[in-house]
């Protein structure tokens, strides 16, 4: 049952957004495209149902060529649409070109909004989430106003939506707008806050899984600095428990001492973003982290260089296996802590398999963002292994 939805969520991306598609274009790379229809007895037929490109025994791929066709076809794979209840209940639309708000808009994924999320080329709807939309059929959330589209920035304004806004004339006025419009629709402020560098998204994209999965804010701040807005956010919320994501050369000790006047601090990371997402994995707190640290779970990977892949890939964290976010400095190569830490939480085996856990994970992007020959590579990593036993 559970690798068949993988499948079929699979199939449903495909659909959206095509193998390597990107999502300016109207076609497809015919040479990466799985066809929806393949015969036994045509040539090319295996490489044209998409393996391993799309999919292996334990990993799923949504092989957009730029975050734009990751976005559609993670919302096409979270949100099927076949009825009501396969559709979401709005679409936040937020910029192509604004990594931070991609980051921040992660948590209208969360509950009350369970918004799935596209992107906008600026105030230029792309192919490829326009045929999103259109297919998505927003059912309207309770509230606010019952909108189906949530505009988070300078994007399209598609016509025939309940629609919206959130503004905001910095990444840090956006945040806070953000934060207000997600504890207009919750009713109330939430008691924890992600707190992240501005200038530092290879550190920062984590932060929008754990915003889409649990509805924790993600706020920014300098290095040496918490700007106004940001502090604003922060008192509203009425020292609230703040999570800081990243090591001081990202966000120093002088800036966790001003945050300690606002709120109750601790920072969680190390010293580059592939360990630094692996701490976050890990940790665990009262009512906070992913506490992944056994087998049993989903994961997500990214690449570092592309960090609105972050907004893209966060509904994934909301619903199926709930996985943390990984980043990848390399498409061709695991950094060496990651392969260690899926060697950690590798599902073992003493007698039947059946009986066993099992992890699987998403890929985020086409062979140019991880390539083929890493995805066999956390396959392997993520199979299930009969346990070594001894003789008494």
């Amino acid at each position: 049952m559970r690798r068949a939805a993988f499948a079929l969520a699979c199939l449903l991306a495909v659909a959206a957004v095509g193998c390597g598609g990107k999502g300016k274009d109207q076609g497809l790379d015919s040479d990466l495209t799985p066809s929806q229809t393949v015969k036994g007895d045509e040539e090319g037929a295996s490489s044209n149902l998409g393996l391993p490109f799309i999919a292996t025994k334990n990993t799923t791929r949504i092989a957009g060529a730029d975050p734009i066709a990751d976005a559609a076809g993670v919302a096409r794979a979270v949100f099927p649409a076949t009825s009501a209840d396969t559709r979401p209940n709005a679409v936040a639309l937020i910029d192509a070109h604004d990594w931070r708000a991609g980051v921040a808009g992660a948590v209208l994924a969360s509950t009350p909004m369970r918004a799935a999320i596209l992107l906008s080329d600026g105030p230029k709807l792309p192919a490829a989430s326009e045929e999103a939309l259109k297919a998505l059929q927003p059912t309207g959330a309770k509230s606010p106003s019952g909108a189906q589209l949530v505009r988070v920035g300078n994007v399209a304004r598609p016509p025939g939506l309940r629609t919206s806004e959130i503004a905001g004339r910095d990444p840090f006025a956006l945040a806070h707008a953000i934060d207000a419009f997600q504890t207009a629709a919750r009713g109330s402020p939430s008691s924890r806050v992600i707190v992240v560098s501005a200038d530092a998204p290879a550190f920062a994209m984590p932060a929008a899984a754990w915003a889409a999965k649990a509805g924790d804010p993600v706020l920014f701040v300098r290095r040496d600095e918490v700007p106004a807005e940001t502090r604003a956010a922060l008192l509203a919320h009425d020292q609230p428990h703040i999570y800081v994501l990243g090591p001081p050369s990202t966000v120093s000790a002088r800036t966790l001492d001003a945050l300690k006047r606002l709120g109750t601090v601790k920072r969680i990371g190390a010293d580059d973003p592939t360990d630094s997402a692996i701490a976050f994995a890990r940790y665990v707190d009262p009512n906070f982290g992913w506490g992944v640290v056994d087998p049993g779970h989903g994961l997500v990977f990214a690449r570092t260089d592309r960090p609105l892949d972050a907004a893209a890939a966060a509904p994934l964290s909301v619903s199926g296996s709930y996985g943390p976010l990984l980043v990848l400095t390399s498409a061709t190569s695991l950094d060496g802590a990651l392969g260690q830490y899926l060697l950690d939480i590798q599902p073992g085996y003493t007698r039947d398999p059946v009986r066993g856990v099992y992890n699987h994970g998403w890929l985020i992007g086409d062979d140019r963002a991880i390539s083929v020959a890493t995805q066999a590579r956390i396959d392997s990593l993520l199979e299930i292994k009969k346990a070594q036993t001894t003789s008494p």
